[in-house]
């Protein structure tokens, strides 16, 4: 359900393919909410069906018609309903938790494997995250392409708010990794 709301999202920043979405989607937000690319144009389809988007289509020589995807007017409504209404309860599922909850079957060697494969993905999404949020920062002030929608003070700031929440997630998730190991090996 919230992958409608953020395609709707990504659709008021500017018109696009499924393959613009896609690439937005990955530079965007990506880091909070993962989608492949068949759920994307699932959910674009589902968005014309309801009116909430609506689709031009763009002749090209040699290539296939671009179907250039627009936000709707009722589209940009249910987007504003969904942003101002009550946030819902999250279900948390981490398929990592899951192991450690169960990781004394492993022996030694296996724990620590386990929590080593941990500490790098926290590793990577710090260094991923810290570049996102360098790339974004360039893309305000070089009057380019501004494929993400970062330009203006309070779309800036909101956007980069969310490249900050997942650096301190990741960087809470080292120093817990450390406490864990500690106590694992004592």
């Amino acid at each position: 359900m919230v992958l409608r709301y953020l395609v709707l999202g990504l659709l008021t920043i500017r018109p696009m393919t499924g393959y613009d979405l896609k690439r937005a989607f990955d530079s965007s937000v990506n880091h909070f909410w993962a989608a492949d690319r068949s759920q994307l144009y699932r959910t674009l389809a589902a968005l014309v069906d309801a009116g909430l988007a609506e689709i031009e289509v763009v002749p090209q020589e040699s290539y296939p018609d671009r179907k250039v995807h627009r936000i709707t007017e009722s589209g940009r409504a249910a987007l504003r309903d969904w942003l101002a209404s009550p946030l819902e309860p999250e279900d948390s599922r981490d398929p990592f938790l899951g192991r450690l909850f169960f990781a004394d079957q492993l022996d030694d060697d296996g724990v620590a494997t386990l929590l080593a494969s941990r500490r790098a993905q926290a590793e990577e999404a710090i260094a991923v995250l810290t570049a996102e949020a360098a790339r974004v920062e360039a893309l305000t002030g070089d009057g380019g392409p501004d494929p993400a929608g970062v330009r203006g003070t309070r779309g800036l700031a909101l956007r980069l708010a969310t490249l900050r929440n997942g650096l301190a997630h990741a960087r809470a998730e080292l120093a817990w990794l450390d406490e864990t190991e500690t106590e694992v090996r004592s």
